[in-house]
C-alpha cells in the first residue's frame, strides 16, 4: 500500500489547484482513459513523480509548468506492466534487461526468480534484488513457491519450505508467492504446498498460479487451494473455463510459447474481462529488441481481435489491480507518472517513455544512465560436477546383447514441450543400450550442485541428428541436461560446460563446435541485450542445423527436465510421470 507524506499530498494539491507550478506539463495528448474506456484530448500536469491534474484541453485554464512537452495529438497511455516473466529466461542480468525493455514501454515487471533460486536459493533472490536496485523502472519479484518443483522427484541447489518463504516474503519489492507449479500437489492437499501457500495466504499476499491443461473440477479444486492466476493456458479453449471461474489468465507471448491469439479468439464474446492480463514469460533478447516486449503482446492481442483499449487495460489497470500496485496502471490524479506516448492504437509503436515523471526513453533509445553494481556472485562458478567417464552417459541393460523394450518419452511435435510415455524396442550391445542407426536420442540429467545423482532416458521426436547439445539452463532444476547421439560427445560437452561456468555447448566428433557461456548462476550472461542477442542468434542457427526446429532452439533442451509439464519428463533422479508424480521404471 502506497504511503504519501502530508508534504507530498499538500504539494500535489497546490499544483492541482494552480497555486504552484507543475514540474512538467504534457499538452495536447489523446489520453487513453483505462477507467472510463474513453479517448479524449487532454493536458496532464505532473509534479515530480506524480500526476497532479488532468484537464480536457478545451476546459483548461492553462496552469503554469516549469517544462512543457507538446504531444501533438498522439496517444498517451499508462506505462505497460508485464504480469509474469522470468528475467533469467532472457539470460540477461536485471540491469541489462531493463536497458532492453524500457524503450519498448515496459515500466513495471513482476518477475518470478525461481530459475536462479533453484540454483542458488536465497542467494539467488538476493542477487536479483541487488542487481535491480535504483533502475528507471519497477522490478518487483515473487518468492518462488516450488523449489524444487516437486519434492523427492529432483534435486536442485536449494529447498524452500514454509519457514523460509515466510522470511523471504518480508523483503522489499516482494509482492507475493511465485507460480505454484506443483498443481498436482495442490489439488491433492500435499502438506508442503499447503503450508507454503498458507504463509502467503495469511499475509494477504499475491498467489500466482500455474495450471496447464487443468479444467472442470480439478481447476476448481486448484482455485480452492489458493492460487488464482495462470500463464500456462496454451489452448484458448481452456481460457473460457478459467476466466468464468474468476482465475486471471495471463495470456502469454514468449519466444517459444505463443498463446495470445488462441486465447483472444476463444473469449471474444466476453465483455471486458477484468481477469485478463498479458505477459511475456520467456523472451530472448533478439525478440525483445526487434519485436518488442509487452508492447508486442498488445499488438498481437489487437490483431487477434481484442479492442485496443481492452488490450491496453490488460497490461495496465488489470495487472496493477490484481497485484495491488497502488497508484499505478492508469493516468489519474495522485498516480505515479508512468506514461507512454504511442503513435497509433494498432501498431503500438512507443515514441516516449516516462517513468515517475521523467522522460527515460525516446524513439527506442534509453535516455538515462543505468548503473551496473559490483556483485561477487557474478564471478562465482556454480557448476559443481564430479569427474565423469564415458560409461556415465550409457544406459546399462539387463541383457548383454540383442533387443529389448525400454520405456522412454516422446515429444508430441517439434514445437510443444508436452511429452508422452512410450515404449521403444532398442538394440543392446555389450550390456548397454545402443541407439546407433535409430532416430532416437539419449538424454541425461546430471545434478550440478554436488549431489551424485544422474539419470538417462531414451527420447523420440527431439530431432537432434548428431553430436551432443548440453545446457545448464534446464527448467526448473537447472541441472546439466544433455541431448545426444554418442556418449563420448556428451562427456566432452559436460566437461566444457563445467569449465565455462555454465551455458550451452554443442559437441560433435569429440570437438566443441559452438558454446555460449552463462557464467552467472549457470544461466545469465554478462553481455548487453544487443551483444547477447547476436550470440543467441548464432547459437540458434547451429542448433537448427543439428535438427532443433523450435521457435527458440536454445530453450528447447530445457524442456526435457520440466517435470511440471505433462506427461513425462527427465530429472536427475529418473524418468518422471508428471501426473502420477512417480519415477518410471525403464525396463
Amino acid at each position: 500500500v502506497l504511503f504519501r507524506s502530508k508534504e507530498e499530498r499538500r504539494e500535489l494539491i497546490k499544483v492541482a489547484m494552480g497555486y504552484s507550478n507543475a514540474t512538467l506539463k504534457l499538452e495536447n495528448a489523446n489520453l487513453v482513459n483505462v477507467f472510463s474506456g474513453e479517448i479524449y484530448l487532454a493536458n496532464i500536469y505532473i509534479y515530480k513523480k506524480y500526476i497532479a491534474d488532468i484537464v480536457e484541453v478545451e476546459k483548461d485554464s492553462f496552469k503554469k509548468a516549469d517544462k512543457i512537452i507538446d504531444i501533438q495529438g498522439k496517444y498517451l497511455v499508462p506505462g505497460f506492466i508485464d504480469s509474469h516473466l522470468h528475467i533469467e529466461s532472457s539470460h540477461l542480468t536485471p540491469y541489462h534487461f531493463a536497458e532492453a525493455i524500457i524503450p519498448k514501454g515496459t515500466t513495471t515487471i513482476i518477475a518470478d526468480p525461481h530459475e536462479i533460486c533453484n540454483a542458488l536459493g536465497e542467494e539467488g533472490l538476493n542477487y536479483m534484488l541487488k542487481a535491480s536496485e535504483n533502475l528507471p523502472m519497477n522490478q518487483y519479484f515473487l518468492v518462488p513457491s516450488c523449489i524444487p518443483s516437486v519434492m523427492k522427484l529432483e534435486n536442485t541447489g536449494a529447498e524452500f519450505d514454509a519457514d523460509l518463504v515466510d522470511k523471504l516474503l518480508e523483503k522489499d519489492r516482494i509482492l507475493g508467492l511465485g507460480e505454484v507449479m506443483d498443481y498436482i500437489g495442490v489439488i491433492h492437499n500435499d502438506k508442503r504446498m499447503e503450508d507454503i501457500i498458507d504463509v502467503a495466504y495469511r499475509k494477504n499476499m499475491f498467489l500466482q498460479g500455474h495450471s496447464p491443461e487443468l479444467q472442470g473440477s480439478e481447476l476448481s479444486a486448484y482455485l480452492c487451494g489458493g492460487p488464482y492466476t495462470c500463464h500456462e493456458t496454451r489452448d484458448g479453449v481452456h481460457a473460457i473455463d478459467k476466466i468464468r471461474k474468476g482465475m486471471t489468465v495471463d495470456a502469454r507471448e514468449s519466444s517459444i510459447s505463443k498463446n495470445i491469439a488462441s486465447i483472444i479468439e476463444n473469449i471474444k464474446s466476453f465483455k471486458s474481462p477484468r481477469n485478463l492480463t498479458l505477459c511475456t514469460d520467456d523472451r530472448e533478447p533478439k525478440d525483445i529488441l526487434e519485436k518488442g516486449h509487452i508492447n508486442d503482446c498488445v499488438r498481437v492481442a489487437i490483431k487477434a481481435g481484442l479492442e485496443p483499449i481492452e488490450a491496453i487495460r490488460a497490461v495496465t489497470l488489470n495487472t496493477a489491480q490484481i497485484y495491488r500496485l497502488d497508484k499505478r496502471g492508469a493516468i489519474a490524479p495522485s498516480y505515479f507518472a508512468d506514461m507512454l506516448v504511442i503513435d497509433n492504437l494498432k501498431d503500438i509503436n512507443v515514441e516516449k517513455v516516462f517513468f515517475e515523471g521523467e522522460l527515460v526513453a525516446e524513439n527506442n533509445k534509453l535516455l538515462v544512465q543505468i548503473n551496473k553494481p559490483h556483485i561477487d556472485l557474478e564471478n562465482k562458478n556454480t557448476i559443481n560436477i564430479d569427474e565423469l567417464k564415458v560409461e556415465d552417459f550409457m544406459i546399462k541393460a539387463p541383457i548383454e546383447n540383442g533387443k529389448l523394450e525400454i520405456v522412454g518419452m516422446e515429444y508430441i511435435n517439434k514445437i510443444s514441450s508436452v511429452t508422452r510415455k512410450k515404449t521403444f524396442t532398442v538394440n543392446v550391445k555389450d550390456g548397454y543400450v545402443d541407439l546407433e542407426g535409430d532416430e532416437l536420442n539419449f538424454a541425461i540429467s546430471i545434478n550440478r550442485y554436488g549431489k551424485k545423482t544422474k539419470a538417462i532416458a531414451v527420447v523420440e521426436n527431439f530431432y537432434v541428428n548428431r553430436g551432443a547439445i548440453a545446457t545448464t539452463y534446464s527448467h526448473d532444476s537447472h541441472n546439466l541436461t544433455i541431448i545426444y547421439k554418442k556418449p563420448i560427445d556428451a562427456l566432452v560437452a559436460a566437461q566444457r560446460v563445467k569449465n565455462i561456468a555454465g551455458g550451452i555447448v554443442v559437441v560433435e566428433n569429440e570437438k566443441v563446435v559452438k558454446e555460449l557461456p552463462f557464467p552467472i548462476g549457470g544461466m545469465l550472461s554478462k553481455n548487453s541485450a544487443y551483444e547477447l542477442g547476436n550470440y543467441i542468434v548464432d547459437m540458434n542457427k547451429v542448433l537448427r542445423d543439428y535438427g532443433i526446429e523450435s521457435a527458440s532452439p536454445i530453450t528447447r533442451p530445457s524442456t526435457l527436465s520440466l517435470i511440471v509439464i505433462p506427461e513425462v519428463k527427465l530429472s536427475d533422479m529418473g524418468l518422471i510421470d508428471v501426473v502420477k508424480q512417480e519415477i518410471i521404471k525403464q525396463f
